[in-house]
């Protein structure tokens, strides 16, 4: 073989014709994508495990018995599978205090993060679309609301909560969670709403379309990553909250967590009834997220794209 006939060969090999005529990659370098795509998805498969095992570590731990919670660790469930049994959750569901703070937690959770989707999905619409004096300083001075931290509000609210006769109870621990959420839901759906493309929005009006009308049948459709996206943050953060339910909620409105804080002895922990319970409150919001996980990531993009 000449040296001309061999560096073709060469060529040939690193390099092969596509469709468009421009030269692809080669054998080596598909090899070596194949072989960095794998190392990645060999990585991120290793990462998730690391991340599950505290989840199946107390999983397991919330199907022991308290005897055998006391004296091993949970992996001996793998040799020892014998230990599984639901008298934890049995247990924990006679409980008329943690089933009635399970109760709590919804009645706070939902609540909150459906008036916090509606009204900043309202909010967010107008801020984009809807012409009026002071529009951008308004925004501006919600956009400051981001960084005032809640702690700041939590005596002068107590004051005002004690006022109005609702200190103690759901409905002030719903309204607060309202409020210091309504500013990042703002924020958030304004700027997912001002992608929109105006050419649409104004064909809707020019049919005759009312601004209600417009948002309800144009706009939440097309925002529906985003105000899924802000729904599952909102459920998050409101269901494990413990700080404001301990501040302003009384002992018949406290929710989940507040309840499994107060599961403590005076030499001990209830390790049995804080495994379960642990379980329990973190399942909740596994099921929404995982319902909800196509419009989350689907809203995630969206962002990043814009």
């Amino acid at each position: 073989m000449t040296t001309l006939q061999t560096a073709q060969a060469s060529q040939t090999d690193a390099t092969v014709p596509t469709a468009s005529g421009r030269p692809g990659p080669g054998a080596a370098a598909r090899a070596a994508r194949r072989l960095v795509g794998g190392s990645t998805r060999l990585v991120l498969l290793v990462v998730a495990m690391f991340w599950l095992l505290p989840t199946v570590g107390l999983l397991l731990s919330s199907l022991r018995g308290p005897l055998d919670i006391g004296s091993s660790g949970w992996w001996t469930v793998l040799t020892k599978p014998a230990q599984l049994t639901l008298h934890n959750y049995t247990s924990l569901l006679d409980d008329s205090t943690i089933t009635h703070s399970f109760l709590n937690s919804l009645l706070i959770t939902v609540p909150a993060t459906l008036l916090v989707v509606v009204v900043g999905s309202l909010a967010g619409y107008v801020f984009a679309w809807v012409e009026f004096p002071g529009r951008d300083w308004v925004f501006l001075l919600i956009v400051g609301l981001l960084v005032v931290p809640l702690q700041v509000a939590l005596v002068p609210i107590t004051s005002l909560f004690g006022d109005l006769g609702i200190f103690g109870s759901i409905a002030g621990v719903v309204l607060f969670h309202v409020a210091f959420g309504l500013p990042f839901a703002i924020f958030l759906l304004r700027n997912f709403f001002a992608g929109i493309p105006r050419e649409l929005l104004e064909a809707a009006r020019l049919d005759g379309a009312g601004e209600l009308w417009l948002f309800v049948r144009v706009v939440v459709p097309l925002g529906g990553p985003a105000i899924a996206s802000l729904g599952i943050f909102q459920f998050l953060w409101v269901w494990n909250d413990m700080l404001v339910a301990l501040i302003f909620a009384d002992a018949d409105s406290a929710p989940l967590t507040v309840a499994l804080q107060q599961q403590t002895r005076q030499f001990g922990t209830n390790i049995d009834v804080l495994s379960s319970g642990a379980f329990l409150s973190m399942i909740i919001p596994l099921v929404v997220f995982f319902a909800f996980q196509r419009q989350f990531v689907s809203g995630v993009m969206a962002g990043a794209l814009k």
